[in-house]
């Protein structure tokens, strides 16, 4: 298949090189590096895009919600009192869901060696492109 080392788990929440869990992934928070420092891997072909961030949302907002309903119908807190604790807690859980999704779609992506689809030809190509100018 590929070369890949490491369990994606492992890798992203590490923040590690997909190809040999070793090196940094990232040069700042989200910013993904140029290469991987021990093995000398080209990060030009990653491109996660917007993927991780529609995982984020429902993983966080599913905790977050029922974090804030069990505190509402438990303990009966004013609402600023939940704005307090909940705006925070969300907030850090996304920040760090986004940092391993994103981490763990670019392993993905490495370990099986996706990359952008061709251009079609032929007869269906007129009706997508006809489609995609519209």
């Amino acid at each position: 298949m590929s070369d890949y080392k490491g369990s994606i788990a492992r890798t992203a929440f590490a923040g590690k090189c997909p190809r040999c869990g070793e090196g940094k992934l990232y040069k700042s928070f989200l910013k993904v590096g140029d290469q991987c420092d021990a093995c000398g891997l080209d990060y030009g072909f990653i491109d996660s895009g917007d993927g991780p961030a529609p995982f984020v949302i429902m993983i966080v907002g599913f905790i977050a919600t029922g974090g804030l309903l069990y505190t509402e119908f438990t303990y009966e807190p004013p609402v600023w009192l939940q704005a307090i604790i909940w705006a925070p807690v969300a907030t850090l859980l996304c920040v760090a869901f986004l940092y391993w999704l994103k981490g763990a779609l670019i392993a993905q992506q490495y370990q099986t060696k996706a990359e952008q689809g061709q251009r079609l030809d032929g007869p269906l190509a007129e009706v997508v492109n006809k489609a995609e100018a519209e």
